[in-house]
């Protein structure tokens, strides 16, 4: 059942450096950050475990947790803030390319990580260097001192990636006890190099509780042992701006809404998956990461506007 307390996520927070035609602009984002402030907007108390530099671009990290209410729990970085420079793609999709500090990421689990873990709702971890089996072992045993929901989402970044195997072998570790594993069709062909279908079915017969697949313009599906539930993505007014908090923003509202209710049946699942193919469809429908609910598209309607 669900557990009684703040949430938290464990993962990346960094500066999105985003490069196109019209110039360039910055973020502050992360996946888990996303996820983080995403959680803190959906009304849930929620703290972020994350390694932050001491420098200026840490500064704004901190500014904006603040800003959306989000506690930071922060891992020093020696080698300053991670930071990802985003060109979009002929199909408006961002291509990453990380600093020296986002590719030599680590996170400390200390005293207070341990704590903030041990009395959280649910553990949401993101982004996560799956393949440093070092600290993979901390998280697990920081974990284990839990009674609360665990959610993953592997998201893995190929600029980020060290070792692949390592990484599956750390993720399948964890993925394994999990209450709800959140994978999309790009994570499905980067660590294994197989269609979406079947990667679900190995993380369900691996242990996963519930297995949630994003498809992209496909829309979502969830499986676990009993069943399996798909949904279109939502219809909503305008263009799509940018898709890079999409999945994000699905995770987010799917945490959000196990905490109300931990789904058993093919409606509540369904209805877990309409929720967040709302939110995501609202996301998209503006610039940069920050989930947006669907509410924010009612000013849309009435202007055609995207932004």
């Amino acid at each position: 059942m669900p557990g009684t307390g703040p949430v938290v996520v464990i993962g990346d927070a960094l500066i999105d450096e985003l490069r196109d035609a019209t110039g360039t602009r910055e973020f502050v984002g992360g996946a888990a950050l996303n996820v983080a402030v995403g959680l803190a907007r959906l009304g849930l108390p929620t703290t972020l475990i994350a390694m932050v530099g001491d420098d200026e671009a840490g500064i704004h990290i901190r500014s904006y947790l603040d800003d959306y209410g989000v506690r930071l729990v922060a891992t020093p970085s020696p080698l300053g803030t991670a930071r990802a420079v985003s060109i979009r793609n002929a199909g408006g999709e961002p291509e990453y390319e990380f600093n020296h500090a986002a590719r030599a990421r680590r996170i400390r689990f200390g005293d207070e990580e341990r704590r903030t873990i041990a009395t959280a709702a649910i553990t949401v971890i993101s982004c996560f260097a799956f393949d440093d089996e070092a600290q993979t072992e901390e998280l697990a045993a920081a974990l284990a001192g839990t009674d609360g929901l665990v959610a993953i989402d592997p998201n893995p970044r190929a600029g980020m990636l060290h070792d692949r195997e390592r990484f599956v072998r750390g993720f399948e570790a964890l993925a394994a006890g999990a209450d709800l594993v959140k994978v999309g069709e790009d994570d499905a062909a980067l660590l294994y190099g197989e269609p979406l279908d079947l990667l679900q079915k190995r993380l369900l017969a691996a242990g996963a509780a519930a297995v949630l697949g994003t498809r992209g313009p496909g829309g979502a599906g969830v499986s676990t042992a009993a069943l399996s539930v798909t949904r279109p993505i939502a219809e909503a007014p305008a263009a799509v701006v940018d898709t890079m908090g999409a999945g994000d923003a699905v995770l987010s509202s799917a945490v959000a809404s196990l905490l109300v209710e931990h789904p058993s049946s093919e409606d509540a699942w369904a209805t877990l998956l309409e929720r967040a193919m709302e939110v995501a469809a609202a996301t998209c429908r503006f610039e940069g990461a920050l989930l947006r609910l669907p509410s924010a598209l009612a000013g849309l309607e009435s202007d055609g506007a995207g932004s």
